[in-house]
């Protein structure tokens, strides 16, 4: 049992009711009761967190190449969007729904969702998924920043209620938001105050040049795109500074990258309770860097994981992920790692009440990970790098 919220045990067992836990322990010491299913030598765990990822991108699996400068990135993914037009196009509803398909095949059961778009909200309620889809506004030039993002929370209004899957406001990025924007937002989520919201921070070279000094790559794009602002003027900053200062961080805020950051900049994140979502293969792939997890874990800011979209990443398992993050940060406790694809991702999205841990109440989204008779430590195991057919959804073991 490996439960995230104490040690992991031995010889467990847990008891399922109504699709929620109704008891945990250890055989000998408690009784499971009469209507057991044995599982074998395998590893109970939550279901897995992927904090950011952007299903309707899922389309763009392998057309994007790796690129050595983020900005030569970001223009491959605005071509290859662009060619196709319409949002609701067939190849990119069949992504989403592959998209989803993959992500419970790998263990995923709740899932922090980017999308310009709200198409995949529909889909991810019909789904065994649970999550938040963050409308992600980018808007650098606006004339009326406060109407903007009012028809937006028109948009979230529309899409009604859903037991499982919410929406929430989120902008793209201090490169491309502008701070009357930035504002807007913040007031409208006051509206929200129960959901969290994202932005994606401090992610390549280029976006700390563009802060600091208003000059490199990111300027160009913006003149290229039509969307710079001759009245914008550049904070000399850090981003997350930037964002900080204008009183934007918080503990609702999921900042996602932070490959650039430096210890002022986590020391910052971990005051204001922000979570910060790594997502290190798609860094490796988008040219922005890898992100020092080291220095993230030692700073106290809370940190989840992501897989970021399938145009920057082979795939959507967050196992493959937390096996990027133990090459990276070999330090780091295998515990931690697991705590940040479980828990704290859960918490950050504000659904830690239901998902992220094993414990008496919580929805019984369970996983059984098959483990080696001659594995020792279990923990470790389960960061080394676990693919679909490892795994099993075991909720269905569940009776009343």
């Amino acid at each position: 049992m490996v439960p995230i919220s104490r040690p992991p045990f031995r010889n467990g067992w847990v008891g399922v009711k109504a699709g929620r836990v109704a008891a945990l322990g250890r055989r000998g010491e408690e009784r499971a009761g009469d209507d057991e299913v044995g599982l074998g030598n395998v590893a109970i765990l939550p279901g897995l967190t992927n904090a950011h990822t952007h299903l309707e991108l899922s389309f763009l699996r392998g057309r994007i190449p790796p690129a050595d400068a983020f900005v030569d990135w970001i223009r491959g993914v605005v071509a290859s969007r662009g060619r196709v037009g319409d949002p609701s196009a067939p190849e990119i509803l069949a992504g989403i729904e592959e998209g989803i398909a993959e992500a419970i095949r790998c263990g995923t059961a709740l899932v922090g969702d980017i999308s310009n778009t709200l198409i995949p909200f529909e889909r991810l309620k019909r789904s065994e998924l649970a999550g938040v889809v963050f409308h992600e506004l980018i808007r650098f030039n606006a004339p009326d920043p406060e109407a903007f993002v009012e028809q937006a929370m028109g948009r979230l209004e529309a899409l009604g209620v859903a037991e499982r899957v919410r929406a929430s406001l989120a902008p793209h990025a201090p490169y491309s938001v502008a701070p009357l924007v930035f504002r807007a937002i913040r007031k409208a989520l006051d509206r929200l105050p129960s959901l969290p919201t994202s932005v994606h921070l401090c992610e390549s070279p280029e976006e700390m040049e563009f802060i600091a000094s208003g000059t490199g790559a990111w300027r160009e794009f913006l003149d290229e795109m039509g969307a710079w602002s001759p009245s914008w003027v550049p904070p000399g900053t850090s981003p997350v500074q930037y964002l900080d200062d204008d009183g934007f961080l918080d503990e609702r805020v999921m900042a996602i990258h932070g490959v650039q950051m430096q210890l002022d900049d986590l020391a910052r994140l971990a005051t204001r309770g922000t979570t910060l979502v790594t997502c290190p293969r798609s860094n490796a792939r988008t040219g922005a860097g890898s992100p020092p997890l080291e220095d993230f874990y030692a700073s106290g800011v809370r940190v989840a994981v992501g897989t970021d979209s399938l145009a920057s990443t082979p795939d959507l398992n967050v196992f493959a992920e937390l096996a990027a993050m133990r090459a990276l940060a070999p330090s780091v406790p295998a515990s931690d790692l697991l705590d940040s694809a479980t828990r704290q991702g859960a918490r950050a999205l504000g659904f830690d009440a239901d998902y992220g841990t094993i414990d008496v109440g919580k929805t019984a989204r369970l996983l059984a990970v098959d483990v080696p008779a001659a594995v020792a430590d279990v923990e470790e195991y389960l960061v080394s790098g676990i693919q679909p057919e490892q795994l099993r959804w075991i909720d269905a073991c569940s009776s009343d």
